[in-house]
């Protein structure tokens, strides 16, 4: 099994990409959301999953694992193969589906391509539990710490006040994260983080 890969773009397709891996070139179909990370010319390492057909091998790429991961949780899902499960992770971030998921907002699932009611009620059923709470990821895409959906989303609206005070997203959610396990409110959250940067700017 290909595990990933490691090449140059050499050609960027909507809904697929060619990877040149020394010499050989692989096409993988992308999700929206990993296109975009994409840049012609530019290496890349991709996740990979290989579908095995009677007529035809197929690669799908992802440049995050969390993405990769959702990727093979929704194609467990009775009734969601690969192409549709593509579909879904390039209308929605990865997070957001966790969340939808952990919270069991159907009315939001179905607005997903291809999601029914019915797929939506299964994909909460099935997926809920496997999910657990929403892992809180760096932008390099490493696991950072795991959060209950009412803890994901206060570090949301935290993250955002942070940001229009004029801190970055990095150091903002470096601070955060020093908290994330402690359930606290979205304004004693902010008032943590504040401390904590300003402790570091001086």
């Amino acid at each position: 099994m290909i595990g990933f890969l490691r090449g140059r773009v050499a050609q960027l397709q909507p809904e697929s990409c060619f990877l040149d891996v020394q010499g050989v070139g692989y096409r993988l179909a992308v999700s929206e959301q990993t296109r975009r990370t994409l840049s012609m010319g530019e290496d890349a390492m991709l996740f990979t999953h290989l579908q095995v057909r009677e007529d035809a091998l197929s690669l799908f790429g992802f440049s995050q694992e969390e993405e990769y991961e959702l990727f093979l949780h929704l194609i467990g899902v009775s009734g969601i193969g690969p192409k549709s499960a593509l579909a879904i992770l390039s209308a929605i971030q990865p997070q957001e589906l966790r969340r939808a998921v952990c919270q069991k907002q159907t009315a939001l699932l179905v607005k997903l391509p291809g999601i029914g009611k019915k797929t939506a009620e299964r994909l909460v059923l099935e997926l809920k539990d496997k999910l657990g709470g929403i892992p809180d990821w760096d932008e390099t895409g490493a696991q950072a710490v795991l959060v209950q959906p009412d803890a994901a989303s206060s570090l949301d609206e935290a993250l955002l006040a942070l940001e229009s005070l004029g801190y970055g997203r990095s150091e903002a959610m470096a601070s955060l994260r020093k908290f994330a396990s402690e359930a606290l409110a979205v304004e004693e959250l902010i008032r943590k983080a504040l401390g904590d940067l300003s402790g570091g700017r001086q």
